[in-house]
């Protein structure tokens, strides 16, 4: 399994942006979909934005869409997803995971590699 590593997550303010990185290991990182979840307090872990290998093509939660861009960078192995506008309920903590390349679409059982995951505190 590639081994992954989230950075990037912190405090903000409403309205805010932050930048997180999820940097691979383990594998060759074009072989993966790579994904962002997140798990806010109380709640299930849900599905935010995913890429494909090459990076042409990507998917978003509704939620998200028009402030996430996921994007990647093979020559580095890493994963980022930009986040601005954030709101208070974009509060979590956010796991970066790995599915097969093949899988595009992913559904959410594709992915079968997880990062530990980096706090996103949003303040109003």
């Amino acid at each position: 399994q590639v081994q992954l590593v989230e950075s990037g997550g912190g405090l903000v303010q409403a309205g805010g942006s932050l930048r997180l990185s999820c940097a691979a290991s383990g594998r060759t990182f074009s072989d993966y979909v790579m994904g962002w979840f997140r798990q806010a307090p109380g709640k299930e872990r849900e599905f935010v934005a995913a890429i494909n290998w090459s990076g042409g093509s990507t998917a978003y939660a509704d939620s998200v869409k028009g402030r996430f861009t996921i994007s990647r960078d093979n020559a580095k192995s890493t994963v980022y997803l930009h986040m601005n506008s954030l709101k208070p309920e974009d509060t979590a903590v956010y796991y970066c995971a790995a599915a097969p390349r093949s899988s595009w679409y992913p559904t959410d059982a594709d992915f079968g590699s997880w990062g530990q995951g980096t706090q996103v505190t949003v303040s109003s």
